[in-house]
């Protein structure tokens, strides 16, 4: 078994890619890179690693590099993307791809020139508790869908008043939070979103320098006519939650802490808890599948299709709560 050799750009989440990866057979993380210096030589001799960079290509360009974790500053994402399959790299993104339709475009080029693999991670697919209600969903047992809930919710709005998400040309919380439960909704349901519906806000930051909406609220409808709701906050006061709550014909799921609720009627005895785990994952989960899934030659379980649409959808979110109203989903692919 060849040794896979991996760089990692950004050392904020790549952390935790980091140690997923050191713990994988046959993985070896030759290089990691930051902006900031100090970080940059904390975790690289926390964790002993030899290659050490402040500049991207040193790890994209690096011949001797295979897989390629992306873990920077959400606007640098686009390039580093596509220096790295310009060089054959196989790479995992944090979430999102790209910040515009343009930039996406040029990404899907690059990598579909490359013939390397792509995954991004949207990491609740990985939850114990949301698996099972995907199998339930696959076997039946909900009957048809007709709506959906799934908002993101996390006391962090410093990160977009004080961190660098606040001093980027351009940020929308929607792609940093609510893409994860629009990716979540999607995978469950096993259907594209058509249409959207979406407004917003700056309540919570109306003080600050923060220029941009901090609140999302979105309505999007499935192919089959099924609607969900997707809210997004990073200013709740309350601890970090993913809502979810999936309405069907024969049962309603509703997350909740420590259990999660099933209802098949309005009474009260046909109430049960579900104490499947949940969160019940970490950030690099989804590291181990990839490299089988380059090892193999097959495609990982988050690819192209489900990382480009779920940006799309992203798009047309923000495009609708921009115009006030409804706005098509146009897909990349």
């Amino acid at each position: 078994m060849k040794t896979l050799r991996v760089g990692i750009v950004g050392l904020g989440v790549g952390e935790a890619h980091l140690r997923s990866y050191q713990a994988i057979k046959g993985v070896e993380v030759a290089a990691v890179c930051d902006i900031d210096p100090d970080r940059l030589d904390e975790i690289a001799n926390l964790y002993s690693v030899a290659g050490r960079h402040g500049d991207y290509r040193a790890i994209t360009e690096n011949p001797e590099i295979d897989v390629v974790s992306i873990c920077s500053h959400d606007d640098a994402h686009a390039e580093q993307l596509i220096s790295a399959f310009r060089n054959g790299k196989h790479v995992m993104v944090e979430k999102p791809v790209a910040l515009n339709r343009r930039e996406a475009e040029e990404v899907y080029r690059a990598f579909s020139d490359s013939g390397c693999k792509i995954t991004s991670n949207l990491i609740l697919r990985q939850s114990p508790r949301f698996r099972e209600v995907k199998r339930m969903i696959d076997a039946g047992e909900f009957g048809d869908i007709f709506y959906m809930e799934g908002d993101y919710l996390h006391q962090i709005l410093w990160k977009i008043t004080e961190g660098w998400r606040g001093k980027m040309d351009f940020y929308c919380t929607f792609y940093g939070g609510g893409i994860h439960l629009v990716d979540l909704m999607r995978w469950l349901m096993g259907e594209e979103f058509i249409e959207v519906t979406a407004m917003s806000n700056d309540i919570l930051t109306k003080d600050t320098p923060y220029r941009y909406p901090d609140f999302f609220a979105a309505l999007m409808r499935f192919e089959s006519g099924a609607i969900a709701k997707c809210a997004t906050t990073l200013g709740p006061q309350r601890t970090k939650f993913h809502a979810l709550d999936v309405y069907g014909s024969k049962l309603t799921f509703t997350n909740d802490i420590p259990d999660a609720k099933i209802f098949s009627s309005d009474r009260d005895e046909d109430e049960r808890a579900m104490s499947v785990p949940y969160p019940g994952m970490e950030k690099g989960d989804l590291l181990p599948e990839f490299i089988d899934a380059i090892r193999s030659g097959r495609k990982p379980e988050i690819d192209e299709k489900d990382i480009f649409r779920v940006m799309d959808v992203c798009f047309a979110v923000w495009e609708a709560s921009q115009s006030g109203g409804t706005a098509k989903v146009t897909y990349l692919i």
